[in-house]
């Protein structure tokens, strides 16, 4: 069992390159719509140790909608080290901003509101941090994403779970879909499940428990096992493929389906 888990923390970059799905706003100068996500309580998949099942999340903001290509054009414009010829290398890959017909310009109307991809962790940190705002946490950004449509909580909902999985395993999309063209969830949040991957703060500290930017194979390898019997919840499946995602990445990677959302603290 413990050796299937590993192995999903390796493969499911690779299989699952693309997931395919009211509360209080604010507007914080041209960034997008915000949501207050009340404060709660949260049972993460891996909890920080043993004795930790329930996690207090803080009352946070959190974007609406993914960040699109069009938000990141001005941010680049005005931030020209972003740019995708001026970015230095350890701040990003190859891939950086590939998708762009050139550093200041997108490849057709189309793209505009497409969520922002082949963005690395520092890019969309450093985007965030120039809207006077952050990358959620990764316990934010489950608290938020556990709602369905209907429920606040739809965590221990098997027919939640299964289309999950569903959305999960379709075949990786040629064309992401505009922000917005699915319902919101239970708090009004957008897209959190179907359009595209998303970074956040602490991207592979559940698997990890080391520094967020760093991690290597070998690290992998020797929490995986050890993590695996840490896991409250074994059967829901989705959380484990977000967290094996999130744990194969390394901050400067910038892949075709892997965007942002913003958060600001709630107090």
């Amino acid at each position: 069992m413990m050796y299937f888990l590993c192995m999903i923390v390796f493969l499911v970059g690779a299989v699952f390159g693309s997931p395919p799905w009211g509360s209080k706003t604010a507007t914080a100068g041209t960034v997008a719509e915000m949501v207050l996500v009340q404060g709660g309580v949260l049972r993460p998949f891996y909890p920080p140790t043993p004795e930790d099942k329930e996690i207090p999340v803080k009352s946070f903001y959190i974007d609406k909608m993914p960040v699109t290509n069009e938000s990141y054009l001005n941010f680049v414009k005005k931030n020209p080290v972003w740019q995708k010829d001026k970015v230095k290398k350890i701040f990003s890959d190859k891939y950086y901003l590939s998708h762009w017909a050139s550093p200041v310009s997108l490849k057709n109307s189309d793209q505009k509101k497409q969520p922002v991809t082949y963005v690395s962790w520092f890019a969309a940190k450093a985007y965030c941090e120039a809207a006077g705002k952050r990358l959620p946490t990764e316990y934010e950004w489950e608290y938020a994403g556990q709602a369905s449509l209907e429920k606040q909580d739809a965590s221990q909902d098997l027919e939640w779970r299964k289309k999950l999985l569903d959305v999960y395993s379709r075949p990786v999309a040629k064309r992401v879909a505009p922000v917005g063209s699915e319902s919101p969830n239970y708090y009004g949040v957008f897209d959190m499940h179907t359009l595209v991957w998303e970074w956040v703060s602490d991207f592979n500290g559940s698997l990890l428990r080391v520094d967020s930017r760093e991690g290597n194979d070998a690290d992998k390898m020797k929490f995986c096992g050890a993590s695996a019997l840490d896991a409250i919840e074994t059967e829901d499946y989705p959380s484990f493929i977000r967290m094996a995602y999130r744990s194969s990445l390394k901050a400067s990677y910038s892949t075709a389906f892997l965007g942002f959302r913003c958060a600001k603290n709630g107090d």
